[in-house]
């Protein structure tokens, strides 16, 4: 018997609303195409929730009550000076930029002097050229393939990276997502890497909202990655949204033989995140090394879920997070390795940590291990602790502050994960930002 599934009004918005936005978005016949395949995708099984299981922890169903209008243009007066405050530490670094304003392309706030070897073109311009390659992108995992298909039905714009073969760039490539305006929007962007044989190089997608914007968003994010053979690639994303923003965004990595993929990924001060990678070995000899920081309190929901498939031999994979919670905010995280049966000689370790500031936080960890070959070297481990009174104390007799105590021990925590991040610039930046979040935090007591 088939028992139907009713829709929220957040399901049935988003599947109607296509149709009177469709014209306004970027793409050609072969495109739209893709476009309405893509929402017919989404509408047929709507929001992910709690039944499927790699969703059990973010309802997502039940959290989007409602669905904002699509931004399909920016018509705010954003300056460069606005984007460069709402960047903060990172806004100081010098590096080749690439701005996007409510999901579209800004030429006047972008700079990309400097990014010698490296092709950016808007998302926009190839979608208006007929161009739908990833826009029927799918993922084992139902509830992503869903938000795939919203992505796809909706993007405005994005960024094309294409880095040619051999390219050695020293300065990291920031694309600058920017949300800005009074008007609660639901923003989506969509971003293909291509990096070339033997090219190194450093991109980092920083997610963010300048000053006087609305609390209230919705992000719906996507980045197709592909290494060529010896391609190294440090690929960073920072989420500090500010606001109540629900932050939806999937990576999906392709790994040659031989390629270097080393990602951290930053979040805080976001009302719901979900940030989702899928990586794929393709070659043997890679590396791949994911880790990242997640900060929340209040009521703040973090969800990172990873899949790691070891597809072919002699594949090394590491994976590290580090939270921190505070309030009654949650984390999650979920970090599945498939070794698969030809994928003999795989080298795979995992491990989540989680630092308690509260009795209410929250933490959930799941990390998965399916193996099907028997010459591999696997392990993965999980901890949550509060803060170490003994160490506190010492800090204490010694004549530190309580509060300046605390912020030492937490950020020897996080530093752990965050000194991960080869570019220096970056990691120190990276490093300030959780100093300025543990100095706003509202946790006081022990």
């Amino acid at each position: 018997m088939n028992v139907a599934v009713m829709k929220t009004k957040a399901e049935m918005t988003l599947a109607e609303t296509f149709g009177s936005v469709a014209e306004a978005l970027p793409g050609g016949a072969e495109v739209k195409a893709a476009r309405a395949a893509a929402i017919g995708r989404f509408a047929a099984g709507g929001l992910p929730h709690r039944r499927i299981e790699e969703w059990k922890y973010t309802d997502l169903r039940g959290v989007m009550k409602d669905a904002l209008p699509v931004a399909v243009g920016d018509e705010t007066k954003t300056t460069i000076a606005d984007v460069i405050v709402a960047m903060g530490a990172i806004g100081r670094i010098d590096a080749p930029r690439f701005v996007l304003v409510n999901g579209r392309y800004r030429k006047d706030l972008s700079n990309l002097s400097g990014a010698s070897g490296i092709t950016v073109t808007p998302l926009s311009e190839k979608l208006a050229e007929g161009d739908a390659s990833g826009l029927d992108a799918t993922d084992e995992d139902r509830g992503a393939s869903a938000l795939l298909a919203l992505n796809a039905a909706y993007v405005s714009d994005g960024a094309v990276i294409e880095v040619k073969d051999g390219t050695k760039l020293d300065l990291p490539l920031l694309v600058v997502h920017v949300r800005a305006g009074a008007v609660p929007q639901l923003s989506v962007g969509r971003n293909r890497i291509v990096v070339g044989k033997g090219a190194t190089v450093t991109i980092a997608e920083i997610f963010v909202a300048v000053p006087g914007s609305t609390v209230d968003g919705q992000v719906n994010s996507a980045s197709e990655v592909q290494l060529g053979e010896g391609a190294s690639l440090s690929h960073i994303k920072v989420a500090t949204d500010l606001g109540s923003v629900t932050h939806l965004a999937n990576w999906l990595v392709e790994l040659g033989g031989e390629s270097s993929y080393r990602a951290f990924q930053y979040t805080s001060s976001v009302g719901v995140a979900r940030n989702q990678l899928r990586a794929t070995f393709k070659g043997e000899h890679a590396k791949l090394d994911i880790s990242g920081v997640f900060l929340g309190r209040k009521s703040e929901h973090i969800d990172t879920t990873l899949f790691v498939d070891h597809a072919v031999p002699h594949g090394e994979s590491r994976e590290l997070f580090k939270g921190v919670l505070d309030g009654e905010a949650r984390g999650i995280f979920q970090g599945k390795v498939i070794v698969r049966p030809d994928a003999q000689k795989t080298d795979g370790k995992q491990m989540a940590q989680a630092l308690m500031l509260s009795e209410t936080a929250e933490f959930d960890s799941k990390p998965e291990l399916e193996i099907y070959a028997d010459d591999v070297v696997c392990g993965h481990g999980s901890t949550a602790a509060e803060l170490d009174h003994d160490l506190l104390f010492y800090l204490r007799a010694r004549g530190i502050p309580l509060d300046q105590a605390r912020a030492l021990l937490i950020q020897s925590f996080i530093g752990e994960a965050i000194a991960k991040v080869d570019n220096t610039a970056l990691r120190e930046a990276l490093m300030e930002e959780a100093e300025t979040w543990l100095a706003s935090s509202a946790a006081k007591s022990v």
